[in-house]
């Protein structure tokens, strides 16, 4: 996955917070995040078609899924991520 944010603003600042703790609740070693600063890689934001940011995008498995937001909807979150089933603690919705 990865999460395109804009510096240290509190919507990227609570995106990265959010998926991160959704990540090791549900996830824990069977994930990989990259946090990209637009920023600081214009380009790979660019090249990404990033028009929004937050941004997570979650590339495997299959099919690609985007998310934009501070990712705190939880269900929607874990929904994107193909894992609707499991049980959610301390959800945000």
């Amino acid at each position: 996955m990865h999460l395109y944010i804009t510096g240290a603003t509190p919507n990227s600042t609570r995106a990265v917070r959010n998926i991160k703790a959704l990540c090791e609740q549900h996830l824990r070693g069977r994930y990989e995040l990259l946090i990209i600063d637009i920023y600081q890689q214009p380009a790979l934001a660019k090249r990404e078609q990033i028009i929004a940011a937050p941004t997570l995008v979650k590339k495997q498995p299959l099919p690609v899924r985007r998310l934009i937001g501070d990712l705190s909807e939880t269900k929607r979150v874990m929904e994107a991520l193909g894992l609707p089933d499991l049980p959610l603690n301390n959800s945000h919705e």
